[in-house]
């Protein structure tokens, strides 16, 4: 979990905080909820933690904007918002 503690103390103006830890043999799943200190945007991080041997092999991150959906998706009409617990 250092490497997800890393991020979350990222020496910026960034704070976070792990929502849910899941493992499943060597897979280890976290959601992650990351923000600017100003509160003025803020994510949500899937990522998917492969482990050999107690030490973490592979990373792989899915992020998620929790604000509006940038104008070209807009334009294309498609998606649509998901209601969650965005506080600008």
């Amino acid at each position: 979990m250092e490497f997800i503690r890393a991020n979350c103390d990222y020496p910026s103006d960034w704070a976070g905080e792990v929502e849910r830890t899941e493992i499943l043999n060597d897979l280890i799943i976290t959601v992650t909820h990351v923000y600017p200190k100003d509160k003025t945007s803020s994510f949500h991080v899937t990522s998917f933690f492969r482990t050999e041997d107690g030490k973490i092999k592979s990373v792989d991150e899915y992020w998620a904007d929790d604000g509006e959906a940038p104008d070209w998706r807009k334009q294309m009409g498609i998606g649509k918002r998901i209601h969650g617990t965005y506080h600008p």
